[in-house]
């Protein structure tokens, strides 16, 4: 009788769990959904350091503009004069988030406090904010909170957890330049960090998104000091900068678009239009709002979302320059919004002409180079219904079948109907059958490996969280495939381990074999973050990477080639 009991405990016991499991992860989809359809958001960058713009004491100070106090080495006493000089009278919160939702976006992160530890809001726990050290003397919060939601956009607040360049304790990224920074960390997160976190949650209604930044020195002991205010908001989604092993909802790449996406996990680029993330008067180095149009495509036809930033002045005005970037992405989303909002992933792997999104039984084919020929090549087995233009459903396109691969040819028209994408519709029937990459099930040959957890077969799984390192001592190494047949190779990729800030360089070398002979295809010198290479199709059953790196072992997270359409 007892193990019947226990038997029936158990059986008890694990059907809870899994009910319990699926309750969870129901819960989670949920929470996430509006985020992954939105796709398009705005990131602001506003504080003190607006005020300086760039310059100290008459200098140009190098880097990126919130970054001044560190970069500079600015003393405390001299740097917190500048909030007299941070009185943002121009501030029209309504007027920004219309113009955010004319652009197409769909939700706002702004920094709370960033890591000078200037607040934005009225904080109970320092003078340091806008409404005790600035002339300003209200919440900036507050106003684009309520702007946001009357125009159905959703809210996020940015929170620097960790840095705090002004109050003892706060970490520093380099370590602190003025005794004045120092004291106890967990004294610091117990009396600024962490009560703050809980006003700028608890005061605004229900706020979106919580925005983590540099988990310098974030232990796992630290980190949980943040679990019980997170415990009180369920639907809040976080990011995986707080540190302590914690992930949080989604991934961060930062002024780059990862090369394969994160396959298995939520991610969104964070980016600049211009070099710097706070104001800077002299940074002109503005992205063209085609780059900035075909960014979003790139990010969203991975799984991605697109946090796009703005840094306002001191006064309180956003940049010209952003103004028309964001008109001209709003005007091109008017146009093609459907083939970006609550589409998902590319179901190709890659195409050379261009990216695509996709909704169920609908292809979003975005042609960034238009085929000289005019024939757009579609590499599924699946029955074409209908393709038209997405800018003109009316008239139809006309699909014919490539007799050599078997491929769908669609074929444009000969004028470019958009220099920036041309989104092409494409209906197709039944379940969708991919042509699969050369690269799938094929694992390379690698000429060292720094461990087990760091081997070969990390290239081509389709995991960027995963990497393939070459023996420490290594500077020069190399990566081979072998078909086992003979296979037309035009495009390859590469995905690296690393951030653009850390300035890493490789020198990539793509070679086939001819008889004996090892023939290069094409060298690329990447910035630590990947590269794509196009070219002539190339024939072989064999084919390799080397690999240099003057600094360090070579490491890459993916390689991936594919053949024409």
């Amino acid at each position: 009788m007892k193990k019947i009991i226990g038997y029936i405990f158990l059986f008890v016991f694990a059907n809870s769990s899994i009910h319990a499991q699926l309750n969870d992860s129901t819960a989670e989809a949920k929470k996430m959904q509006w985020w992954k359809d939105a796709k398009f958001g705005m990131f602001i960058h506003w504080g003190v350091y607006s005020a300086l713009a760039g310059t100290y004491e008459g200098k140009k100070i190098p880097g990126i503009g919130e970054w001044i106090m560190n970069t500079a080495k600015i003393p405390i006493d001299k740097y917190k004069p500048y909030a007299k000089l941070f009185n943002p009278v121009k501030y029209n919160p309504e007027a920004w988030v219309k113009m955010a939702r004319n652009a197409g976006v769909k939700y706002i992160v702004i920094t709370s406090k960033h890591h000078d530890g200037f607040a934005l809001f009225d904080s109970k726990v320092t003078d340091w904010d806008i409404v005790d050290a600035s002339p300003y003397g209200k919440d900036l919060l507050k106003p684009l909170v309520a702007a946001c939601r009357k125009e159905g956009i959703r809210i996020g607040f940015y929170y620097s957890q960790a840095q705090d360049w002004n109050h003892p304790g706060g970490a520093a990224i380099n370590g602190h330049w003025d005794k004045a920074q120092d004291g106890d960390m967990d004294a610091y997160l117990d009396n600024i960090a962490v009560p703050q976190v809980r006003e700028i949650l608890s005061n605004y209604g229900n706020i979106d998104i919580l925005w983590w930044d540099t988990p310098k020195d974030m232990t796992k002991e630290r980190a949980e000091k943040f679990m019980p205010i997170l415990k009180q908001h369920p639907n809040l989604i976080t990011n995986n900068r707080l540190g302590g092993g914690f992930q949080g909802d989604t991934e961060t790449p930062e002024q780059f678009v990862p090369s394969t996406g994160f396959p298995g996990r939520n991610w969104e680029t964070c980016m600049t239009m211009n070099d710097t993330w706070g104001y800077k008067s002299y940074d002109s180095n503005w992205k063209s709002s085609k780059t900035l149009i075909r960014n979003l495509t790139e990010i969203v036809s991975k799984g991605g979302n697109f946090l796009l930033n703005v840094g306002p002045t001191a006064e309180g005005e956003i940049p010209k320059a952003s103004i028309t970037r964001l008109a001209a992405m709003g005007k091109w989303l008017n146009v093609n919004k459907e083939a970006i909002y609550g589409t998902t992933a590319s179901p190709f792997p890659y195409l050379s002409y261009g990216r695509c999104t996709r909704k169920g039984r609908k292809l979003y084919l975005h042609v960034f180079d238009y085929p000289a020929n005019g024939l757009l090549g579609v590499p599924m087995a699946n029955k074409i219904r209908k393709a038209y233009l997405l800018a003109d459903p009316t008239k139809r396109l006309l699909v014919t079948i490539n007799k050599a691969n078997q491929h769908s040819v669609i074929h444009l028209p000969k004028k470019i109907p958009d220099t920036i994408n041309t989104v092409v519709a494409v209906e197709f029937e039944g379940d969708l059958k991919i042509i699969p990459s050369p690269m799938e099930s094929v694992e390379a040959v690698v000429s060292s490996e720094n461990d087990a957890s760091e081997g070969a077969k990390n290239l081509t799984d389709g995991n960027r969280l995963t990497r393939w390192t070459a023996a420490k001592t290594d500077r020069n190494a190399s990566a081979t495939v072998d078909f086992k047949k003979q296979v037309a190779i035009s495009s390859l990729i590469v995905d690296e381990p690393w951030n653009p800030w850390e300035n890493k360089r490789q020198k990539i070398t793509l070679q086939y074999k001819s008889g004996e002979t090892w023939k290069t295809i094409t060298t690329t010198t990447t910035k630590g973050i990947g590269d794509q290479k196009n070219f002539k199709p190339v024939t072989a059953e064999f084919f390799r990477l080397l690999i240099e790196n003057k600094e360090e072992a070579p490491s890459l997270l993916e390689w991936q080639m594919y053949g024409p359409e």
